[in-house]
Formats: C-alpha cells, sequence, structure tokens
C-alpha cells in the first residue's frame, strides 16, 4: 500500500503549479515550459480551445436567434454582468453569471468574470500603455500606498520581451510619462482625430494625443506565424474570440506555445481551494484543487507555485489558505492581504459634435483608437487631488435614415441613409488611491457552491476621485471648446467600481515585509516558493492599463525563480 501512495503522489507532482490561465497565468505556463519546467496550469473554469471553441466568431447578426441581444429574463438575471460592455448574446458563454460565483458586496461593487482557459484574455480591450517610472515612483513621492520595490528600469527589458511575443501596435511618440516600445505599424487616425491630436499640440505643451497601443497585430512578424496567428482584421468582434489569432490572448498565443514544449499540463474544472503549506520544510508543497465535475478534493504538488487567478480571487485563494504558521492567510504576517485595494476610474466622459470635414466619413472598422497620456500632477502636485487620470477619445459620423413614407419610397430612404455630422467623445481612466479601508475578506457564514468561503468586497470610492473627475470634466470642456467642438456634454455616471474590470492589490508587492505581501521579484516574502504576478501583487495602480504589466512581471518573476531554483534555493 506504500508504494501505492508513493506513485499517487508522483502522479499529481510537477516542477511548477499555475493557478490560472488568463492572461498572466498564460505566461507563465509559457515561461516556466520554455525553460523546461513540467508545468500543471489550474483553470476552474471550462476548457476553451482556440478556434475550435468560439461558437460565434464567424456568424452574422442575423444568424443568431435574438440579433445579438439577450433575452429580458437573462439579462433580468443577470443584474451585474449585464451591465458590462461586451455582455451579449456573441459573448455571454464566456462571462460568468451572477449566480455561478457568489460574493458579498459590504460596498457595491460589480465583479465581472471570465471562468474558462484563457480567462479574460478572451474578452480584455486590449490596450497596453507601458508604465513610467512617474508610476513607480508615485507612492514615495505623493506619500500613499508604500514605495514599489522596483523601477522602471527593472522591468522595461522585459516589456520589450512580452511585446515581441504577443504583438503590440502603436507609435514611438516620445512621451516621458509613456515609454515607447515594440511597436507594429500603428493604426490609422480618422480626420477628426488627427485634426484634435494637431490642435492639442498647438494650444498645449503637455496634453499630446496619440494613437492607442494595443494587443493586435497589424503586422504579422516570423514570431506570431510561429504562433500560428495571423493579421488583425479589424473585425472588431475580439469578445467572440478571434479565429485569427489578430490580437492577443492566451488561447491564441502562449498556451499553445506552451503545449508545444511538451510540458505543459492543462487542468480545467478545477476550482483551487488553497495553498498547502508545509510547517516542517517551511514551504509552499502544493494547491488543493476542488472538481468542478465530481466535487473531489485533490492535491497537486510541485517546487514552486504561481498565483495568477486574477486579483480578487488570488486574494481569495490566499486568504483561503491558513495553517498554524499563517492562520490569517498564506504569507500574511503583515496583515495587509485583501487590503489596499484599488482600481480605475471610469466614470466621467464628455461629448460634442463638430461641423468641419463634412466632405470626409470614415471606411471600415478598428479595434483602437486615441489616447491621451495623464497630464496632471506630473512634475509638480498642481490641483487638490493626487495622481492623475488618463483619456480615450473618438470621433466618427453617424448616419440618419428617413422613415418617413412607406412601400417604394419607405424602401429607397433606408437603402440609401444619409450622413449626419461628426460626434467626438471621450472618456477618463483615473488613478485610485489604495488604502487600507479598501479591502477584500473571506465571510465566516456563506460558503460558494465548492463549499469554499464567499468573498466580501468593501471597496469604494473616495473624495479624491470625486475631484479627479470634476476636474477631468473641467479639462476636456476647455479642450474640447479649445478644437471647436460644440454642443458639449459631460456626464459623471456613478458606476460601481468594479466595472472598469482593472481591480488591483490585496497581495502588493514592497520594500518590507512588514506592510507587503511580495519583495521585488514577486516573490512572498515569507513563503519563498510561492509567486503572485497578476493584478493582486500591484502597489498601485497608475493611469495605464495594466495587463502588459502583468505580463512582464510575470515573465520576469519566471525567469528569476527558475534561476533560484538551480541554484536550490527553492
Amino acid at each position: 500500500m506504500a508504494n501505492f501512495a508513493i506513485d499517487a503522489v508522483k502522479a499529481t507532482t510537477y516542477d511548477a503549479i499555475v493557478i490560472g490561465s488568463g492572461i498572466s497565468g498564460g505566461w507563465a505556463a509559457k515561461e516556466l515550459t520554455e525553460k523546461g519546467l513540467r508545468t500543471l496550469v489550474l483553470e476552474r473554469g471550462r476548457d476553451v480551445k482556440h478556434v475550435v471553441d468560439y461558437p460565434t466568431t464567424m456568424l452574422n447578426t442575423w444568424e443568431m436567434e435574438h440579433r445579438g441581444q439577450l433575452p429580458l429574463a437573462v439579462r433580468k438575471e443577470n443584474p451585474i454582468v449585464n451591465k458590462c460592455y461586451a455582455f451579449n448574446e456573441t459573448s455571454a458563454h464566456f462571462f460568468v453569471k451572477d449566480a455561478e460565483h457568489p460574493y458579498i458586496q459590504e460596498q457595491p461593487f460589480d465583479w465581472i468574470r471570465g471562468y474558462q482557459v484563457g480567462g479574460k484574455s478572451l474578452l480584455w480591450a486590449r490596450q497596453t500603455q507601458r508604465w513610467s517610472d512617474f508610476d513607480f515612483e508615485g507612492p514615495a513621492r505623493d506619500g500613499f500606498a508604500v514605495d514599489w520595490p522596483i523601477r522602471y528600469a527593472d522591468i522595461a527589458p522585459w516589456y520589450s520581451h512580452v511585446e515581441k511575443f504577443a504583438g503590440i501596435t502603436g507609435n514611438k511618440d516620445g512621451i516621458p510619462t509613456l515609454p515607447d516600445g515594440e511597436f507594429l505599424p500603428p493604426h490609422e487616425w480618422n480626420c477628426v482625430e488627427k485634426y484634435f491630436s494637431q490642435q492639442m499640440a498647438a494650444k498645449y505643451k503637455d496634453r499630446p494625443v496619440i494613437m492607442g497601443r494595443a494587443a493586435h497585430i497589424t503586422k504579422p512578424q516570423p514570431i506570431h506565424l510561429q504562433q500560428g496567428r495571423a493579421q488583425c482584421q479589424n473585425r472588431t468582434l475580439c469578445e467572440r474570440g478571434c479565429p485569427f489569432g489578430g490580437y492577443f490572448s492566451s488561447n491564441a498565443s502562449t498556451l499553445p506555445w506552451a503545449a508545444k514544449t511538451g510540458k505543459l499540463t492543462l487542468r480545467p474544472h478545477s476550482v483551487v481551494h488553497s495553498i498547502i503549506y508545509d510547517e516542517k520544510k517551511g514551504k509552499a508543497t502544493g494547491v488543493r484543487v476542488i472538481d468542478a465535475t465530481t466535487k473531489e478534493m485533490i492535491e497537486f504538488y510541485a517546487r514552486i507555485i504561481f498565483v495568477n487567478a486574477a486579483a480578487l480571487n488570488t486574494n481569495l485563494v490566499l486568504l483561503n489558505s491558513t495553517s498554524n504558521r499563517f492562520p490569517n492567510g498564506l504569507g500574511n504576517d503583515s496583515g495587509v492581504l485583501g487590503k489596499y485595494a484599488a482600481f480605475h476610474n471610469y466614470r466621467a466622459g464628455i461629448s460634442g459634435e463638430y461641423d468641419g470635414f463634412l466632405d470626409s466619413t470614415t471606411d471600415g472598422r478598428r479595434p483602437n483608437g486615441p489616447y491621451i497620456p495623464r497630464f496632471r500632477n506630473v512634475y509638480k502636485q498642481e490641483t487638490n487631488f493626487l495622481r492623475g487620470y488618463a483619456a480615450g477619445f473618438s470621433a466618427g459620423r453617424a448616419s440618419r435614415t428617413n422613415q418617413d413614407g412607406i412601400g417604394v419610397d419607405l424602401k429607397e430612404s433606408l437603402a440609401n441613409p444619409s450622413l449626419g455630422g461628426w460626434y467626438v467623445g471621450s472618456h477618463m481612466m483615473g488613478e485610485t488611491i489604495p488604502k487600507e479601508t479598501n479591502y477584500v475578506a473571506l465571510d465566516k457564514n456563506l460558503k460558494d457552491p465548492f463549499g469554499i468561503p464567499q468573498l466580501k468586497i468593501s471597496i469604494v470610492y473616495d473624495d479624491n476621485d470625486d475631484k479627479m473627475v470634476k476636474d477631468y470634466q473641467e479639462q476636456m470642456m476647455e479642450m474640447f471648446t479649445a478644437a471647436g467642438f460644440k454642443n458639449l456634454r459631460v456626464r459623471d455616471d456613478k458606476r460601481n467600481p468594479g466595472l472598469d474590470i482593472h481591480e488591483m492589490g490585496g497581495v502588493r508587492m514592497g520594500k518590507d515585509p512588514k506592510t507587503s505581501m511580495l519583495n521585488k521579484w514577486n516573490q512572498m516574502h515569507h513563503v519563498k516558493n510561492v509567486f503572485v504576478t497578476d493584478g493582486a501583487s500591484m502597489t498601485s495602480t497608475s493611469t495605464q492599463n495594466p495587463s502588459l504589466t502583468y505580463m512582464a512581471l510575470t515573465a520576469r518573476a519566471v525567469d528569476y525563480a527558475v534561476k533560484e531554483m538551480k541554484k536550490t534555493n527553492l
């Protein structure tokens, strides 16, 4: 019997375990397997194979039962996820429905999730900006959160590493707050977008309007062709899954690449319960999993563990990983696990109209748009709020259809719409300040369908966020007016935190083990063979989209972990 037990442990033992198969988990799998490690990737959701499991990707609207819309009953059953712009008949199968994984809103929070192989990498908006030292030095300079243990120079080569593989489109703009990267050819401007960029350059020294940087292949390089990916077709149907691999996803890119090494074991339907900590060895030895189909508890073992379950679920897993040594969650000697959560503030926007360029219109589609990098509180504190915001910009012409008349006249009118004037718009993406009072925790009584404690979420806006919204509205009103735009309307939609889908923190990096969970390598201070490289690890949020930074941090951490393994330090 003893031999059977030994054989069973061997069959479930790997060099590395990765929890989660989304953007950062996929990168962990790629880097670990490339370096020769037998790697198990655990995914709580179902398997989704590239191309094969994108059921709506080639359908036209009229080929769907509800013409792309969801029935009223489905929308009523899902009041949270229904708020997401991408949740519709074409993509609903990639979203977690409200009843499938309940959680407790101590404060209103819209938690948008994607439980399947690839996670939200199938659904993300694909904006990929590097962070700068203005971001990494922000907490130390402004006195919020704790100092990042890294600076731009530490991560710059890893940005290059992941950009070349993922495929990022953009221009080399030479902006200090937004470092240039390894870019494929940029997307094109339309005439009003270009006009606005030129007007801002003429009227302001510090407010560049650039073409956005996005994870789309505009000109395939050999490395992309080796992945089996092709040029982006500009279909703008991305949330359905791209059969061409034109945008970056784990399914099209990192996971197939890892599988080619022969070192990858991918296990869907594996709900992680907790990480196993060995008190005698003083390290983590494996992961407890509940099989989503059989409800059986299974244990897997490895020398190193990467936790990439997405920010809030990573917090949940670590909080649930208790032992005599760590009664408050794995590695949580500091007491900060689950605290100092933050997000991006998307509440505000502005819209307007422009009377010019009536001899021009747009042609085709484009899965990207212009971007306005942060310009507030960069070189000095100039406002009554901390940090700043970035903004998107868009312009287009709407068609007008005359629906008067009947019969042939109506048919002719519908078949020949006329063009209206140009519309313009912008939305903000503000940096929120990590606070101890913004936290997640485990409920002592309520369980999810797998018997795991439900997550309590208490994350709110504050006075700093309100002041930032007001400033964004004032500055954009000034900029739009300077450009000659008319009929301007600002908005604050008061959306709940979470709908930005950029939640971060709770397992933050830092220099001091007394005030942080992870060191500069994303390695747990007190459990050296556990690494966290998804959004949970972020010390602050910046104004840039975070996914590219998760990728770079993951590749960097794997490189360090494997070197430490070879030195027998892990």
